[in-house]
């Protein structure tokens, strides 16, 4: 049969690469270290200790957190130091930025642990589109972590391609 379709794609050695999976997949929490401030303003170190002493830390468990302080105050590099104590043991990360920020540390930290070795000489494409937004930064992270050791980087879906590099040799 001479005229049988052929999944082009599917025979193109193309290997796919979804950003999404390397999204945080841990639950996401906040410590705003407003809440333990004197007036909501000062932070007096006896009293922050005791609070961070009696304060329940078992909500974080397994949690990535942010820590942070949702007001203008002057707060000493050792009380985040004091709130890292606490949560080290307990929570999964911890991080001193807002959410978001955390949820774009996590992400290069994920991008980051690849293994580059395994797309060695390999045609990557970067898939494009999904179901979470995923901004720039993690794509020039994927490009910066693969572009030494593939065939070539593309971005899109295996049908349409934008190509970003492709190996001299």
């Amino acid at each position: 049969m001479a005229d049988a379709i052929v999944n082009k794609i599917a025979n193109s050695g193309l290997i796919t690469l979804n950003l999404e999976a390397y999204l945080p997949k841990e639950q996401s929490a906040i410590f705003d270290l407003k809440d333990h401030l004197f007036m909501g303003l000062i932070l007096k170190e006896k009293d922050f200790r005791e609070a961070l002493k009696n304060f329940d830390w078992s909500v974080y468990q397994d949690k990535n957190v942010a820590v942070y302080c949702s007001v203008d105050a002057i707060i000493p590099a050792w009380a985040f130091m004091l709130v890292a104590a606490y949560l080290q043991p307990i929570a999964n990360d911890v991080f001193v930025g807002t959410e978001s920020e955390m949820q774009k540390h996590v992400l290069i930290k994920n991008i980051s642990s690849i293994d580059a070795d395994e797309f060695a000489g390999q045609r990557i494409v970067v898939k494009g589109c999904g179901d979470v937004v995923i901004e720039g930064f993690a794509y020039a992270e994927i490009t910066k972590k693969l572009l030494p050791v593939v065939k070539s980087i593309m971005y899109g879906e295996p049908c349409s391609t934008v190509p970003v590099y492709k190996s001299k040799s």
